[in-house]
């Protein structure tokens, strides 16, 4: 009779011998060592995009643009173009539904120059719709049906507040994780911040100077200065000051908007200082912001419009949709890499036309940080 110890060593030489026709069999090879960090060959390829207008002596939108047709240049050196394509235009639209001391802006203005601007739009091109008031939204995703995205539009709400850079810093993330081209962002809206943050709206649009997407901007502030000027004096002969309570609430009130009913009643006396204090820093914020919004539409190529009523706003849709729809998208590769960038630099590009009759507009200031 076997003693337990020599049942043991027969069991594990059973279980030796199953084991090893396994693994004979599953056909598997001994994996090569993967390359040390040392053995791997990197190539950097590094492109930069542009949006580029084109138009012909009459302003009409510029047929086959090639790239032998454009001069690029980055900080005064030449740069061959490495492509030149007409894409459609994929844009984000921004809404400016909010804010405490609001007197023109209101939802339905804001609601109607986006359906404006989406019913001037070229077919085919892709819109998405964000608002922003006590937060950033996007209420509607990528579509070229003008029909689902005037939907979108309708669903936008009010609210008290508006919180400029967080809509910023949205919009900027949506846009590049978009994996799209010929981007641009339109913005609808006075620039102003309900929280201040004057710090941090200049970090979100040197963000967004950094990007490829172009910047359009339908501004509320020179509107909302001529409605707002009278108020931040204390003797005035205006009309008396509006009620606090926004538009869309003061029409469902029981009097209906007594905004509408104001009458002139003569001179009048304004003692609230607090008050004073507040229109006029109001004042200053939307001047600061008219300039802030100008020079971000400047850096990225965009167009600035600065009506003087609602109803000019509206009408100048069409130009911002002409001159979206009358973008080529155009690439070529610095020779000074990207790469080789230490901290945030500067890069100002402009690109021409050698072909008789052309006339284009790209003037860029790209702002490229290095990776940590």
């Amino acid at each position: 009779m076997p003693s337990r110890l020599e049942t043991l060593i027969c069991r594990l030489t059973f279980v030796l011998l199953c084991v090893v026709p396994a693994v004979a069999q599953s056909g598997r090879v001994q994996g090569t060592p993967a390359p040390t960090p040392d053995d791997t060959l990197r190539i950097h390829t590094e492109e930069i995009k542009l949006n580029v207008l084109a138009f012909d002596e009459k302003g009409q939108f510029f047929q086959d643009v090639t790239a032998n047709d454009l001069v690029i240049t980055e900080n005064n050196v030449l740069h061959p173009p490495a492509s030149v394509r007409r894409l459609p235009a994929n844009v984000l639209i921004v809404m400016d539904t909010g804010g405490e001391m609001r007197a023109v802006k209101s939802l339905k203005r804001t609601q109607d120059v986006a359906n404006a601007f989406v019913n001037a739009l070229r077919p085919g091109d892709s819109v998405a719709i964000m608002q922003y008031s006590d937060k950033p939204k996007i209420i509607g995703e990528w579509t070229s049906d003008k029909a689902q995205a005037l939907g979108m539009i309708k669903m936008a709400t009010f609210g008290r507040q508006s919180l400029f850079v967080d809509a910023l810093k949205r919009a900027t993330e949506f846009m590049t994780r978009s994996g799209l081209e010929n981007k641009h962002i339109v913005l609808i809206t006075d620039g102003t911040d309900s929280m201040g943050r004057s710090s941090a709206k200049f970090d979100a649009m040197q963000r967004l100077v950094a990007t490829d997407i172009s910047v359009h901007v339908l501004s509320y502030t020179s509107i909302e200065l001529v409605d707002l000027e009278p108020r931040t004096k204390s003797t005035t002969n205006s009309l008396p000051p509006r009620s606090a309570a926004p538009e869309e609430v003061a029409r469902q009130m029981p009097q209906g908007d007594i905004n509408a009913t104001r009458v002139k009643i003569g001179p009048t006396i304004n003692l609230d200082r607090k008050m004073l204090r507040s229109v006029r820093s109001r004042k200053a914020e939307l001047e600061v912001a008219q300039q802030q919004l100008e020079k971000l539409a400047a850096d990225t190529n965009g167009e600035f419009i600065l009506p003087d009523t609602p109803d000019e706003m509206v009408d100048k849709t069409a130009h911002v949709a002409r001159m979206i729809d009358s973008t080529y998208v155009v690439t070529y590769t610095p020779k000074i890499p990207v790469t080789a960038t230490r901290g945030v630099a500067e890069r100002n590009i402009i690109v021409t036309s050698k072909r008789p009759g052309l006339t284009v507009e790209a003037r860029r200031k790209l702002l490229i940080r290095s990776a940590k």
